[in-house]
């Protein structure tokens, strides 16, 4: 069971937020909102924040802007991750993946089957890491993106995790390009 190690300084990590939907706007948007207000109460930083149409062409494009963005640590997107003609998420941004991270979807499936049994099946959520960026794919639901930042985000992205948690392994995700150690972080 994870734990936190109360004197270990909280890192704060650079976050951006993809909402991934045909319909909503900044001002509608409950699941995105949801993610940023979770990254900031929890010490993080909204590093970018914005809301594509379900088209792998743009939804590439903005993820792979952040992956070069050095001021990007991680890439949460909303939506896009069921069955429909129009949900193309995991199209546009497995392949941009250098490592897959299936424990996630595990996870998160896991956490999703205890609140809606076995309709989470109707998600194709999924995250790796491209470019030493994190990256998750959430389904487009308010109550999805809680379920993924509360069950585990929130604990694997706070440094202060133990046994172990992604803040630690940030800097050596491309220690082949001699990226400079995150603040208070030791790998």
């Amino acid at each position: 069971m994870a734990s936190m190690n109360q004197p270990k300084q909280f890192v704060p990590l650079n976050i951006a937020v993809l909402t991934i939907s045909d319909t909503r706007t900044l001002a509608d948007d409950k699941s995105g909102t949801t993610l940023a207000d979770r990254i900031t109460a929890a010490g993080h930083i909204l590093a970018g924040r914005e809301i594509v149409t379900d088209d792998v062409e743009a939804i590439r494009a903005i993820v792979r802007r952040w992956i070069a963005e050095p001021g990007v640590d991680v890439i949460l997107t909303t939506g896009g991750t069921g069955f429909t003609g129009r949900d193309v998420t995991p199209e546009a941004i497995e392949p941009l993946f250098e490592k897959r991270m299936d424990g996630f979807s595990i996870a998160f499936h896991m956490l999703s089957h205890a609140k809606i049994g076995t309709s989470t099946i109707q998600s194709r959520a999924t995250a790796g890491v491209a470019g030493a960026t994190f990256i998750f794919c959430l389904p487009g639901s308010p109550g999805a993106c809680r379920d993924a930042w509360d069950g585990v985000l929130a604990a694997q992205l706070d440094y202060r995790t133990q046994p172990c948690n992604f803040v630690e392994i940030l800097p050596r995700l491309d220690e082949h390009l001699r990226r400079p150690k995150a603040k208070g972080a030791s790998a």
